[in-house]
């Protein structure tokens, strides 16, 4: 299934949707096909462009302390699906500070981690056992919503991230 990156009017990436969405966007008048890679949508009596990035026509405000919600997903993209304790590919997730004394489900409280680790430090805070953070945890910079929906980033798309991956950093 193809994807497409939105852009504001102020060409400000703003999602990722399907192709098939941001062809009805181009086709209902609120977008302008910027990129395309030649796919079509055919049906009986339209034929529709696939684009790969639109841009729409209206200005759409967004806030800029977008925030990513947290999920299990976007933990493992930001640890790189290896254990933060001991540096193994994690399989699961861990509250530095555990859930039963007060720790919150927050970025900064969350982390990658293996079976092996999270299985040593159950209810414990990591000093108590002599486990050690690799990267102290934090919440992802605003574009990240954008490598947590697409795998890898289309190559005709870094174009219009460019400006704002600099920005984010």
């Amino acid at each position: 299934m193809s994807r497409a990156l939105v852009l504001n009017i102020t060409d400000e990436p703003l999602s990722i949707v399907s192709g098939q969405r941001a062809a009805l966007l181009a086709y209902e008048g609120k977008a302008d096909i910027v990129e395309f890679d030649g796919e079509v949508i055919r049906s009986e009596m339209l034929s529709l462009t696939v684009p790969t990035v639109v841009r729409l026509r209206y200005y759409v405000h967004i806030s800029y302390e977008r925030k990513c919600s947290i999920s299990r997903r976007g933990v493992f993209a930001r640890d790189n699906h290896l254990c933060q304790y001991c540096g193994c590919r994690a399989d699961s997730i861990d509250h530095v500070t555990p859930k039963s004394r007060g720790g919150k489900h927050t970025w900064e409280n969350v982390v990658a981690a293996c079976r092996a680790c999270n299985s040593r430090k159950r209810d414990r805070l990591p000093s108590e056992i002599g486990l050690h953070l690799r990267r102290r945890p934090t919440a992802p910079n605003r574009m990240s919503w954008v490598l947590s929906f697409a795998n890898d980033v289309p190559h005709i798309w870094r174009p219009y991230l460019r400006t704002e991956m600099r920005r984010a950093s």
